[in-house]
């Protein structure tokens, strides 16, 4: 840690300890945070990682680990797989299902205490510390509490402070930084989940295979992933949907066969993705991944998001934290910003037109993905990494023909169109 201007001596060394200011805090000890604290932890910087809950926690997540998220993961880093995933079933609300294999993985399953634990663990070695069981209430950038302009209060529930250079907020979807920051959303969706234990002749059944059904609700979509002798089963749907949402859950298990087997772990959450003009800086202060409401929102996948901007933010705090006036941070917060921008908004604006696409038209989807030979390479190529969502659509005039259709169309007023049965 890097302490005041004034030299410590032995009369004062107890008011000296209590203004030491670390290079960088992290809030949040998720995929993203967790990543950030790394980045910034391997420069050398002394870097402190806050979370409120004791390590590990249960997270709502399918656990889905595609490319882009196995390629921003640090070096050494071995995934704790459950589950390594070679065909997907396809359905259409129930109907018209059908499997498609490949002989190489598509992506891998985790369950996220072990993947988050390890990151965390990562981000440890790389010399940040960790200290959990602590809730932010608020981070100040003006007044008593702030030393200098070169620092940022982060106050404590309890009332302790601790003070930094740079601060990078990772806490969630309803991340309080991100309410610092003035972040703002476009979209929220509803997830709830069920985690299933089920019996080895029934996971022998799903092993290596998930399920994708494209729900009766616009935008709507559930899932299974198997890991191991649990399933992870969940739905997703814009929020306002409540009562739907769950009716098609409850519908969704039933079908499946599952409805009597009891859940180990049942729990929602909101996914919140961030408006094309939503800041990502304030200050001295980043948010990434949930806090800054980057994700993809067709699918709502969020790990690589989390991971990619998690390490974007560690990398640009550092350098925030070396900025010796608001005129250098302020320089330094826009090149962060215009990094995610460049790659992960490039990604969210394509994700966004498609779901707008998909909400009308569910059926052209699942047509497409099981029997046009392109659009299942798309689906693998993506999943493995291989081409993200805006190269794909760059390289593809059919997509783009497509996805500029949907743009001419004004949604607010658009009729709606009967779902296609993908026959």
């Amino acid at each position: 840690m890097s302490s005041e201007n004034s030299p410590a001596d032995d009369e004062n060394s107890s008011a000296d300890d209590a203004r030491q200011v670390w290079d960088v805090v992290v809030v949040g000890a998720g995929p993203a945070g967790a990543s950030a604290a790394y980045a910034a932890a391997v420069t050398g910087r002394q870097v402190l990682l806050l979370e409120k809950a004791e390590l590990p926690r249960y997270k709502t997540c399918g656990g889905g680990i595609i490319g882009p998220s196995r390629d921003a993961l640090p070096p050494g880093f071995e995934l704790p797989f459950r589950d390594r995933v070679h065909a997907v079933t396809f359905s259409n609300n129930g109907r018209f299902t059908r499997t498609r294999r490949s002989r190489q993985m598509l992506f891998g399953l985790i369950n996220r205490p072990e993947f988050d634990q390890q990151l965390v663990e990562h981000a440890q070695k790389a010399g940040a510390e960790l200290r959990t069981g602590v809730t932010v209430q608020r981070v100040e950038q003006h007044g008593s509490a702030v030393p200098d302009r070169r620092t940022v209060a982060v106050v404590l529930q309890g009332g302790e402070t601790l003070l930094a250079r740079a601060v990078v907020g990772a806490d969630g979807s309803a991340s309080r930084i991100g309410a610092h920051v003035g972040v703002k959303l476009d979209q929220v969706d509803l997830g709830l989940e069920a985690e299933i234990p089920v019996p080895e002749t029934v996971a022998e059944d799903w092993k290596g295979r998930v399920l994708i059904d494209w729900g009766p609700m616009p935008g709507s979509y559930g899932w299974v992933f198997p890991k191991g002798d649990t399933l992870t089963v969940g739905v997703i749907s814009a929020r306002g949907e409540g009562a739907a949402t769950k009716r098609y859950l409850e519908d969704f298990i039933g079908r499946l066969g599952l409805a009597g087997f009891e859940p180990s772990m049942s729990s929602g959450h909101l996914t919140r993705c961030r408006a094309d003009d939503s800041p990502l800086s304030r200050g001295r202060v980043l948010v990434c991944g949930d806090a800054a409401g980057l994700l993809e929102p067709w699918t709502r996948e969020g790990i690589s998001f989390a991971l990619r901007s998690g390490r974007l933010a560690g990398e640009w705090a550092v350098r925030i934290s070396e900025a010796h006036d608001a005129v250098d941070a302020r320089r330094q917060a826009l090149n962060y910003a215009f990094a995610i921008k460049a790659g992960l908004g490039v990604e969210m604006s394509v994700g966004k037109r498609l779901l707008a696409l998909f909400e009308r038209r569910p059926g052209l989807f699942h047509a497409a993905l099981t029997g046009v030979r392109p659009a299942w390479r798309a689906f693998t190529d993506i999943t493995r990494g291989r081409t993200t969502l805006g190269e794909l659509i760059r390289s593809h005039p059919l997509a783009q023909r497509a996805l500029a259709a949907v743009d001419r169309r004004q949604a607010p007023t658009a009729e709606p169109v009967a779902e296609e049965s993908g026959s």
